[in-house]
């Protein structure tokens, strides 16, 4: 690194390299228990992937995170959020699954097992059964994702007694489900969605709605091993007590992040903006700080990177100041969500073929993929093309349950689209194929919602070049890293390395490349305050 540290600024305790959702959850924590803590975001707001922008004149929607419901309930009591001007509001339906031949179902309280039954009696009379079997492992595992997991570590002393420790209080949680919830916990980490699904269901369209969860964000087939805990990762979430629910930030997901914000304010933390970091700053061993572009430095006892593991480690640090065995892991790391994220300015509300005229479905996650087999041609057709010529798409529209997003009469709506491959083959470049790839979605959706093509008044593209460059997200990934087996828990990041301490002294790692993952849900954030403060000041309280 060429950088050089000049203009040194006053020491803080610690320094948060990067604005994100979590980046300001940590600093609020951190700074409610007394430390001196600066935040600095590269853009010039605060968020990360959770903000909320204009993307057009007069329509404003969340740019890349779309909904809520993973943000943990403890985050928001801790931090007080609600107090600090965060509201959610519950769709009136959770899912809409328009289907080719005129036939739907949607999906929500009171009214899913009801339209199971349109498809299959003996689903619908499962239902219950198979959300109490999920909802049963979910809680175990809600308990474990506001945890350090147990580090690896090698030989005896201290820190093998405290890792001891640790595993022992996994081992209490895990017995508390018992030989068949363990076993139907490890099956969940290592099926495949169709075959975890399958043992529940027989209608195609059943098994299309809830395995719809299992590729979000995951550039997989459902068929593939693995993805079965995809479905669970998005099963962890509840909005306003309700487990289970999705649901609206008022004024999009920007104001989650402000939120917190706000919380890491009213605790004292500095937040800056327009502050790119050139450079993590290695002296004597240890991270003391960071240079910016342009050359100033900012220095603290400590430094907590928010932001994806191969940008901290391939871009940002000395070379030489890493172990080179890490440095392998990183590079193995796996990166990809397959996703295409598009907002979309829209004249009216679209009108579906199977659903006609306005009501609850057009506040519900619109999902486009019809059977699990679909998802599969989905992903092969990007495999082998760079994009899925019949792609799955989920299309949110906040502005029936937000009137601030749009203009009167107007709306707008998300459209999270897979799969599209993280780099193109053949060489070629995301910035020529970008608008094609587009006008497939749109026309996508235009299948089941004839007419939407020319209510759409504008638009806004992020291909994965786009999420990367823009957000720092590593090959458009929106989970900082793939969710599978050998990257999470114990091994997310690396084995040794799960307890949100990096291999050099005096830095952590806040972001969802720890555990327990992507999405927004505050836990990075939280548990890396936890090891911070005790290491920095280890009789300090930490609710």
């Amino acid at each position: 690194m060429s950088a050089k540290a000049t203009n040194s600024a006053d020491s803080n305790d610690v320094l948060i390299a990067g604005g994100g959702h979590n980046g300001l959850v940590c600093a609020a924590y951190l700074a409610r228990a007394g430390l001196k803590v600066k935040v600095l975001e590269r853009r010039g707001i605060v968020g990360g992937a959770a903000v909320t922008e204009e993307f057009h004149p007069g329509f404003r929607n969340s740019v890349c995170s779309y909904t809520v419901s993973l943000l943990n309930p403890k985050v928001i009591e801790d931090l007080d959020l609600y107090r600090h001007g965060l509201t959610i509001v519950g769709r009136p339906a959770m899912n809409f699954l328009p289907l080719p031949d005129g036939g739907y179902l949607l999906t929500g309280e009171g009214r899913t097992a009801h339209e199971f039954a349109k498809f299959s009696k003996r689903d619908a009379e499962r239902y219950g059964d198979y959300c109490a079997h999920l909802e049963r492992i979910a809680d175990t595992l809600r308990v474990l994702v506001l945890r350090a997991p147990p580090n690896a570590t090698e030989g005896f002393g201290l820190a093998a007694l405290r890792e001891l420790v640790r595993a022992a209080a996994l081992g209490r949680t895990l017995n508390r489900l018992g030989l068949d919830g363990q076993q139907d916990l490890l099956d969940l980490f290592t099926l495949s969605a169709s075959d975890f699904l399958g043992r529940w269901f027989e209608s195609e369209p059943v098994k299309a709605l809830l395995g719809f969860d299992s590729i979000v964000g995951t550039y997989a087939s459902p068929y593939e091993p693995g993805t079965a805990y995809v479905l669970l990762h998005h099963a962890f979430g509840e909005v306003n007590g309700k487990k289970g629910l999705w649901g609206h930030a008022i004024g999009g997901m920007g104001a989650i992040s402000e939120a917190i914000a706000n919380a890491a304010r009213s605790h004292g933390a500095d937040i800056e903006t327009n502050a790119e970091i050139a450079e993590i700053l290695i002296e004597r061993g240890r991270a003391t700080g960071v240079v910016l572009q342009g050359g100033r430095t900012v220095r603290a006892r400590a430094v907590a990177a928010n932001m994806t593991l191969k940008r901290l480690y391939r871009e940002l640090m000395p070379q030489e100041a890493v172990p080179p065995a890490f440095l392998t892991r990183i590079d193995n790391f796996k990166y990809g969500s397959g996703t295409f994220r598009m907002n979309v300015a829209l004249s009216k509300l679209p009108g579906f073929k199977a659903l006609p005229g306005a009501g609850d479905h057009h506040g519900a996650g619109i999902v486009i993929a019809p059977s699990l087999a679909y998802m599969d041609r989905a992903y092969r057709d990007a495999r082998e093309h760079g994009w899925s010529r019949e792609p799955v798409v989920e299309m949110l529209i906040p502005s029936t349950l937000d009137s601030t997003l749009a203009p009167q009469g107007a709306h707008v709506a998300s459209l999270f689209c897979q799969h599209v491959a993280p780099e193109l083959p053949c060489g070629r470049s995301w910035d020529e194929a970008r608008d094609e790839v587009a006008d497939v979605m749109i026309a996508t959706v235009d299948r089941y919602a004839p007419g939407f093509s020319d209510s759409v008044v504008a638009r806004q593209t992020l291909s994965p070049l786009d999420l990367e460059r823009e957000f720092g997200l590593t090959g458009g990934d929106i989970f900082h890293g793939q969710l599978t087996l050998n990257q999470l828990f114990c091994a997310r990041p690396a084995m040794g390395y799960a307890a949100y301490r990096g291999p050099v002294e005096g830095l952590y790692h806040c972001g969802s490349g720890a555990h327990p993952g992507g999405g927004v849900t505050g836990a990075p954030g939280h548990n890396a305050a936890r090891a911070i403060l005790n290491d920095l000041k280890p009789f300090a309280s930490f609710s």
